[in-house]
């Protein structure tokens, strides 16, 4: 049984990886190992809303409204962000890029705890299909960060991790991504 699930999940990824590659997040991906930040993802938005659209077509009209890179550097600060940030922004001027340090995301996030690696970090965020991270290295190899699986990011299921179980935010992300995309599934 779990030699199935194994061959699933390989599929999965080789299907997460023909997809982001021939789309932004692939374009993106290939540039992020040149800023040599530590244990960096690109996850989030960029990728799932990716991988909706091309599932869902027409019917899906989520967009990538930034790219979410997050690493840790426990010495890292702000400004660390920041250069990064100008360096993608000046090699992509069309796209956001939003660029956080998840050893510090508690000193300037109010309310948020202290994360203990970027994986940490991306397994707490607010949803399962966002809590997925790509990286490739400078020789072009890939490798995927998945806590929850691939399943709901390939069946357009909107669950929420488990830190964000009773989170109204969780909630009302749902609400904003069945809006624009009729075809997900929230799983209750």
């Amino acid at each position: 049984m779990n030699y199935s699930f194994s061959n699933r999940e390989l599929e999965l990824k080789i299907e997460l990886k023909r997809i982001l590659a021939d789309s932004p997040v692939g374009e993106v991906l290939a540039e992020i190992p040149k800023l040599s930040l530590p244990n960096w993802w690109l996850a989030g938005g960029a990728v799932r809303n990716t991988v909706w659209c091309s599932i869902f077509g027409n019917d899906c009209k989520l967009v990538i409204k930034d790219f979410d890179i997050a690493f840790f550097d426990l010495n890292g600060n702000r400004s660390q962000e920041l250069a990064a940030k100008e360096i993608m922004t000046n090699n992509f001027p069309n796209y956001e890029f939003d660029i956080k340090n998840q050893a510090s995301f508690a000193r300037w996030r109010n309310g948020r705890r202290t994360y203990s690696s970027t994986e940490n970090g991306i397994m707490n965020w607010l949803h399962t299909a966002t809590a997925v991270g790509v990286k490739m290295n400078l020789q072009g190899e890939w490798d995927f960060f998945i806590p929850y699986g691939l399943d709901d990011l390939f069946n357009g299921i909107i669950y929420p991790t488990p830190e964000h179980m009773d989170n109204p935010d969780a909630s009302n992300k749902s609400v904003e991504f069945l809006q624009k995309c009729p075809c997900l599934k929230v799983r209750n």
